[in-house]
């Protein structure tokens, strides 16, 4: 008998869009001879199903469904909600208390990455290489001036839970800083702020699953503009290279590394781990736990670069985390 896949997206952030596209993504690479796969939406409002073309509400007590007086309960939850409840370890709480296995990072993991500056100070205490950075929580008083004289010019200012790039600001100027806070601000509760640090950005994807680690081929991203922004990120104003022109010995010190993270974080599922490249070292930028899964995205590109299936992928996963919860 077929297991039922949720593939759950849309959350409470601006990446709903994003996960929208991650989850068309996941849908498409799912192994529908072996799975029925269903996309379900969660906000705020409510939580849906899509199931041959109608639209039914989730029974939100044993996550199911029930259509034509049919109940359809599901014996797996894809999770590529970019943001919260999907990244920070929420769904994946609310799961776990009804014994349903999920595709990523554990609750602890997931809470962890969430937030740049605890994973980015965790990771720091194993001489993994993170740039300076200050956490500003909200209504706390600041100095531009003092952030100015610890991190210098230029910096970044961010979410500090958050992706996409959604309210992510390069400073070039104390005057800049204000604003660029308060629109962090409009995206979480927690805003951090980095040194800049120049270099060559490249990106590695890593699984584990009962077959073993499996670190996928580096990306390089090359954008004209300011940084790798929404617009590069979204709208093709960046070039991603895959695999990364970097040398051989530099590759497999970031697949040692990334590695590592995904250990430390006692990571589940596909992570995905963001660095700059300066003088020749890996300086980590951060964890991305539900990476994007859109067909153009790092993820299958990288799958691809090494000659595997995401839809092999996706299924090795599925079976892997499936089996180990019933066992």
């Amino acid at each position: 008998m077929k297991k039922n896949i949720a593939i759950v997206w849309g959350g409470y952030s601006s990446e709903k869009e994003v996960s929208e596209k991650s989850a068309e993504g996941i849908y498409s690479f799912i192994d529908k001879d072996k799975y029925n796969a269903y996309k379900v939406k969660i906000d705020r409002k409510s939580w849906e199903v899509e199931h041959r073309g109608n639209i039914y509400s989730i029974d939100k007590n044993d996550f199911s469904f029930t259509a034509d007086g049919w109940t359809t309960k599901f014996d797996f939850a894809y999770i590529t909600i970019h943001g919260t409840p999907g990244e920070d370890g929420t769904l994946q709480g609310y799961f776990d208390m009804l014994g349903i296995p999920y595709s990523n990072c554990g609750v602890l993991a997931s809470a962890v990455t969430f937030s740049k500056f605890t994973c980015n100070h965790f990771l720091k205490s194993f001489n993994i290489k993170v740039a300076d950075s200050v956490i500003l929580h909200k209504n706390s008083d600041y100095s531009a001036d003092e952030i100015v004289q610890q991190l210098g010019l230029p910096l970044f200012v961010k979410p500090n839970a958050g992706g996409s790039s959604f309210a992510t600001y390069k400073v070039k100027s104390i005057e800049e800083i204000d604003p660029a806070i308060a629109e962090a601000f409009g995206e979480a509760s927690d805003v951090i702020i980095e040194s800049f640090v120049s270099g060559t950005e490249v990106t590695c994807g890593c699984y584990k699953t009962d077959k073993g680690t499996t670190v996928l081929p580096i990306s390089e991203v090359v954008t004209h503009n300011e940084f790798f922004d929404y617009n590069a990120k979204y709208k093709g104003q960046v070039e991603e290279i895959t695999p990364a022109r970097i040398s051989e010995e530099l590759s497999q010190k970031i697949s040692r590394e990334t590695m590592l993270i995904y250990d430390l974080v006692n990571a589940k599922g596909i992570i995905r781990a963001d660095y700059i490249i300066s003088n020749d070292e890996p300086v980590l930028l951060e964890v991305n736990t539900t990476p994007g899964m859109t067909a153009t995205s790092f993820i299958p590109q990288q799958v691809a670069a090494a000659n595997l299936s995401m839809t092999q992928v996706l299924t090795e996963i599925i079976e892997c985390e499936y089996y180990k919860l019933k066992k």
